[in-house]
């Protein structure tokens, strides 16, 4: 298949929005500069005759940036800080072309070749690109893929889904035709670091890994992308597992484990015992969490911007492996239980005293390579809510594969409670991955 590209365009706010200088905050600039989060929706044809139409989707573009003016803005540098130059700029928007049928796309696995988001050039300098580009690629069939890429200075998964459901709201309405929207909280100075800083823990999580595998860990040097689907029976079979393990006499008054819990201590141990690693080897285990509700007192709602904290779990491999799976999924819960107002402020303060070399700390492709680990989920995002009007995706993902060691947690459209674990390993560990995945 190949993807054409038959118009670009800048959307720019279609009334007047503020023009100003907009401070980011430590949990902004720790994301890699060089970075758009890049998601792909899919649609089937339903036969309407302004299907995906691009006026419609531009004018509602149009519209959301209004509310969601930095989006339409460009990076700088005040002060020697990298900021959003709120200057009005505009959202790129792209026009393309398959010669393919939506159809073969298959399992809508990253096909990250055929570019279906719009590419940048980050050497060019960080003021030349957009903050978010969208694309809409049309099929022989009539279905239609909207890529988006949102920077990841701009909006974690949270804020970037609230931008885009703004955006389809207000497309399913109409022009001219008044809605009522969650509105953006843009003041992230309300979470500045505290003056002077308190960091009152070590924050390994943002510490460049050093824990290199050791040698039986297999070739590194080709990595495989998959991703998997677990029904609801084989979430209730693992929570049944997981749960049989708390109920004996020293956890007897613990809560049950969270599907996401019972998930990710399967998923972390899965991985260790597929990489082969040697029993006194180390894996740290990231955990994304969203600091908005945990803060006090919590941040506005609405808050846009980065609010991702990564909580820490450290265990050596034989101990994962050799021990239940319930103490894996115990681990993940006290690394998330620690995440409290007073752990998330500290590392803020962290943050702002190596506000100098944060660059040199931000998170990137090698953050989570073997031997360790990080784990997103996305199960919350309402990411199926994205109906411009033509009903919802039927699919929604990832646009090209993960680095090495990086897993996600999806919903699917069935709304029937399975889900889809999507990781990139190295080639010889998937095959083991996988068995271990589904032998619950």
């Amino acid at each position: 298949m190949k993807v054409s590209v038959t118009c670009s365009t800048m959307v720019s706010p279609n009334a007047e929005t503020p023009s100003e200088c907009m401070w980011l905050t430590n949990l902004d600039l720790v994301m890699p500069t060089n970075y758009h989060t890049r998601t792909v929706y899919y649609y089937r044809y339903d036969g309407a005759a302004n299907f995906f139409h691009a006026t419609v989707l531009k004018a509602a573009l149009s519209r959301a940036l209004v509310e969601f003016y930095p989006m339409a803005g460009r990076l700088t540098t005040e002060n020697g800080r990298i900021a959003i130059n709120c200057n009005g700029d505009g959202v790129l928007f792209v026009e393309a072309e398959c010669d393919g049928e939506i159809d073969d796309m298959g399992d809508f696995a990253p096909r990250p070749e055929l570019g279906l988001t719009p590419m940048t050039d980050y050497a060019l300098g960080i003021s030349t690109f957009p903050l978010s580009m969208m694309q809409a690629t049309r099929f022989k069939c009539g279905g239609v893929c909207l890529g988006v890429a949102v920077h990841h200075h701009a909006a974690d998964g949270i804020s970037g889904i609230h931008f885009i459901n703004t955006w389809s709201d207000l497309a399913r309405a109409g022009n001219d035709v008044p809605i009522k929207i969650q509105a953006p909280f843009l003041d992230r100075t309300v979470f500045r670091a505290r003056d002077p800083p308190q960091p009152q823990f070590a924050h390994t999580e943002y510490h460049r890994p050093t824990n290199t595998p050791q040698p039986n860990s297999g070739d590194t040097s080709e990595t495989k992308y998959c991703f998997f689907k677990l029904t609801p029976d084989h979430i209730k079979t693992l929570k049944a597992k997981v749960n049989n393990n708390n109920n004996d006499d020293d956890n007897a008054n613990r809560s049950s484990y969270t599907t996401y819990e019972a998930l990710a201590g399967h998923v972390w141990r899965c991985v260790t015992k597929a990489r082969n690693l040697p029993e006194d080897q180390e894996i740290m285990l990231y955990v994304t969490t969203d600091g908005r509700s945990r803060l006090r007192p919590p941040l506005p709602a609405g808050y846009f911007g980065n609010v991702v904290f990564w909580a820490p779990a450290v265990a050596p491999s034989g101990e994962l492996w050799s021990d239940h799976v319930g103490s894996a999924a115990g681990k993940v819960r006290e690394a998330i239980a620690g995440m409290d107002d007073e752990y998330l402020r500290s590392a803020n303060d962290y943050l702002e005293v190596k506000r100098d070399a944060i660059g040199e700390i931000a998170l990137d492709e090698n953050t989570y390579k073997n031997p360790n680990i990080g784990i997103i989920s996305w199960l919350r995002l309402p990411v199926y809510d994205a109906d411009f009007g033509w009903g919802k995706p039927v699919y929604m993902g990832l646009d090209r594969p993960s680095p090495e060691g990086k897993c996600h947690f999806l919903p699917t459209p069935d709304c029937d409670g399975s889900l889809l674990v999507s990781i990139t390993l190295v080639m010889e560990h998937m095959h083991l991955f996988q068995k271990l995945l589904y032998h619950i």
